[in-house]
């Protein structure tokens, strides 16, 4: 099964994909944050038979929410009426990430696709907690 990352933040939405078998999180995509990101996400659903959504959570390092989970939590319901609409059910789920951008800016450097690379972190870190727990 197919896995999507979304790192969403105010400006740009970072996206990442797993390969075909669900085991590499892949730097996919960053998009502006603006009217045309939900027809974006879906259409790239659709093309690539996206099974689960992974949303990074975003919270204060005390573990509260701030607001830009707030922003996060009506991306996630907006996307999850379009999939009913447009798809089908697929599960969306939040993990939680600290500091994936500035991770990606570490490793990387400060690229165009740095809010994807942030993405992928946050999908790695699903695979290897979820999937890769008796490993």
């Amino acid at each position: 099964m197919r896995l999507m990352a979304i790192d969403y933040g105010e400006k740009r939405v970072g996206i990442a994909l797993t390969d075909e078998t669900g085991s590499f999180a892949l730097p996919r995509a960053v998009w502006p944050n603006d009217r045309s990101l939900m027809d974006k996400v879906i259409k790239l659903i659709k093309e690539e038979a996206i099974g689960k959504i992974i949303i990074g959570e975003s919270k204060n390092l005390d573990g509260s929410a701030n607001p830009v989970q707030k922003e996060i939590n009506k991306f996630k319901d907006e996307l999850q009426k379009s999939l009913l609409a447009e798809v089908s059910e697929i599960e969306i789920i939040f993990h939680p990430e600290v500091f994936t951008t500035v991770e990606a800016r570490r490793l990387q450097g400060q690229t165009d696709m740095t809010d994807a690379s942030a993405a992928a972190l946050i999908l790695k870190s699903f695979i290897d907690t979820v999937y890769n727990k008796g490993i």
